[in-house]
C-alpha cells in the first residue's frame, strides 16, 4: 500500500510572555512598560513522529491581552486541521484565501486587528513548515520560487488600481537578472542592520551613551532613538547620542504614533539640528493624510511607517499619496508572507525602500527572510535599505539571529527561523511556567 499522505493533526498554541518591562527594555513614549510576548503557535503533523518537521509561527504582543491573541489563533484550528501538508506546502496562499475570506470570522476585521494577526501566525507557521521540508531557508525558497507561483501567493484583491499582477510578474522576472551573485553577495557579507537598543526611552543618559558607542564599535552605521514623551528630553539625549556616535552614523527617532499632525511637524523641527535620518511613526498608523503632511513640512527629514499598518490596502494608500519615504514592514502585524508579498512588490512598484520593523520576540528571526528575498529577487539593492536589529530574546529560538559588524548574517537553517526552545516555552508558558509561577509565589510571600 502506498503511505497515507501527511496531515495536520493538530495546532497547539502557547502564551509566552517575558518580564522586559523590569528593566523597562523596550520603553517608548507609547509603550512604557512592556512584557515582550508571543501567541506561539505549532503545527503539528502525524509524519512527526518519523521525525518529519512542524510548523512553527507566533504573533508579537506587549503583554496584557497576548491571551486574546492566543483565542484568535484557537478560532482557526478547525480550518487547519486535517488538511494534507503537501497541498498546504505546495501552495499556502491557499490557505492564506480560505481563512481571510471565512465571512464570519472576516467580520471581526475585515483584514486587521487581532483576528488578521492571527491568520499571519497560521499562515507562516505553513511557510515555516514548508521551507523545512524543501530543506531551505525561507529567503531561500521564495528567491528560487517560480515567478508565476510568486504571483499566484499574492492577494491582488483591492490592490489593481496600483498594482497588477502582471505588473507583478514583470518585476519579479527582473528581480531574477543577477540574483545569483546577489545570493553569493548575501552569504559572505550579509545584510545591513541598524539598532534600536541604545535607545529606549526609559533608559538614562550614561546607558545611551554606552550602548550607542558599542553600536558603533559593533560595525552600526545607523541607530535609533525613541522620542515624543518630553521635547526638552528628546533634544537631551540627542544631543548625547549625536556626540557619541558622531556626524557619520545616521540618527532615526521613533515617536510610536505619540502626535497629533501640527504636534509632530513642531517636534520633528525642534530636532532639526541633530539631523534625524527618519521620524518613524509620527502619528495614528491609519492617518494617511497626515503622514502626507508631515512628510511634506519635515523633509529632508524622511517620514517612515509600517509596524503598525493593518494590511495592504493602507500600504496602498500610503504609496499612492506620497505619505511615506521609508516603509517597515513588519512579519508578524498582516497576514503572514503572502500578504508581506503583495507589500513588497507595491514597495517595488513605487520605488519606495522597506526597512523592517523588526525586534520584540522573534521579528529580527523573521523578518531578515523577507527582506533577504526582496533584495535577491525583487529589488535587487540593499542602497538606503536596513533591518532593525534589537539584543533581545534571541537565545530563546533555535535558530537566532547573528549579527555581524553591523550586517544580518543571512541563515542557512531550512525553515522561517520561527522555532522557540522546548525549555523556553516551559519556562515561560504564562501563568503556569516555571519562571511564572515562581515570581507568583515569590509575590506571594512578600505579601504575606
Amino acid at each position: 500500500m502506498p503511505p497515507t499522505p501527511a496531515r495536520v493533526t493538530a495546532v497547539d498554541t502557547y502564551d509566552i510572555r517575558f518580564p522586559t518591562s523590569r528593566e523597562l527594555d523596550g520603553s517608548d513614549a507609547m509603550n512604557p512598560d512592556p512584557d515582550y510576548s508571543a501567541a506561539y503557535v505549532v503545527l503539528r503533523t502525524d509524519a512527526d513522529a518519523d521525525g518529519g518537521p512542524e510548523g512553527h509561527g507566533f504573533v508579537f504582543t506587549i503583554g496584557r491581552g497576548n491571551d486574546v491573541q492566543v483565542a484568535a489563533i484557537d478560532a482557526l484550528r478547525a480550518q487547519v486541521t486535517g488538511r494534507s501538508v503537501d497541498a498546504l506546502c505546495a501552495d499556502p496562499g491557499a490557505l492564506y484565501r480560505d481563512l481571510t475570506g471565512d465571512s464570519q470570522l472576516r467580520w471581526l476585521g475585515p483584514e486587521k486587528g487581532v483576528m488578521h494577526m492571527a491568520i499571519g501566525a497560521v499562515v507562516n507557521a505553513v511557510w515555516d513548515l514548508a521551507a523545512q521540508r524543501a530543506g531551505k531557508p525561507l529567503w531561500r525558497l521564495l528567491a528560487d520560487a517560480d515567478p508565476e507561483w510568486l504571483v499566484h501567493q499574492t492577494d491582488f484583491r483591492y490592490l489593481t488600481d496600483a498594482l497588477t499582477p502582471g505588473e507583478a510578474l514583470e518585476l519579479l522576472r527582473r528581480g531574477r537578472d543577477g540574483a545569483g551573485e546577489r545570493t553569493a553577495r548575501l552569504l559572505e557579507r550579509g545584510y545591513p542592520a541598524y539598532t534600536t537598543s541604545p535607545g529606549w526611552l526609559g533608559y538614562g543618559d550614561d546607558k545611551l551613551a554606552r550602548l550607542a558607542a558599542r553600536a558603533v564599535a559593533d560595525g552600526f552605521t545607523q541607530i535609533k532613538l525613541k522620542v515624543g514623551a518630553d521635547l526638552a528630553d528628546d533634544v537631551r539625549r540627542c544631543r548625547v547620542a549625536r556626540s557619541v556616535v558622531g556626524p557619520g552614523v545616521r540618527i532615526a527617532v521613533d515617536a510610536n504614533q505619540r502626535w497629533d499632525v501640527a504636534e509632530a511637524i513642531r517636534w520633528v523641527r525642534a530636532l532639526a539640528e541633530f539631523q534625524p535620518y527618519w521620524i518613524e511613526e509620527p502619528t495614528s498608523p491609519d492617518d494617511v493624510l497626515g503622514h502626507a503632511a508631515i512628510r511634506e513640512a519635515v523633509a529632508p527629514v524622511r517620514v517612515a511607517t509600517g509596524e503598525h499598518v493593518q494590511n495592504r490596502v493602507v500600504f496602498k494608500q500610503l504609496l499612492q499619496a506620497g505619505a511615506l519615504d521609508v516603509l517597515q514592514i513588519d512579519a508578524a502585524r498582516v497576514g503572514g508572507v503572502n500578504e508581506n508579498l503583495a507589500i513588497l512588490l507595491l514597495a517595488a512598484k513605487f520605488g519606495v525602500p522597506v526597512c523592517p520593523h523588526a525586534g520584540g520576540v522573534g521579528l529580527c528571526e523573521l523578518v531578515q527572510h523577507l527582506a533577504m528575498f526582496d533584495y535577491v529577487a525583487l529589488s535587487g539593492t540593499t542602497e538606503d535599505r536596513v533591518v532593525e536589529y534589537v539584543d533581545h530574546l534571541h537565545e530563546h529560538f533555535t535558530d537566532p539571529v547573528v549579527v555581524r559588524d553591523g550586517h544580518y548574517t543571512a541563515p542557512t537553517a531550512p525553515g522561517f527561523s520561527a522555532t522557540m526552545r522546548p525549555e523556553s516555552v516551559a519556562e515561560y508558558t504564562y501563568p503556569g511556567g516555571t519562571f511564572w509561577a515562581a515570581d507568583a509565589e515569590t509575590r506571594r510571600g512578600h505579601a504575606v
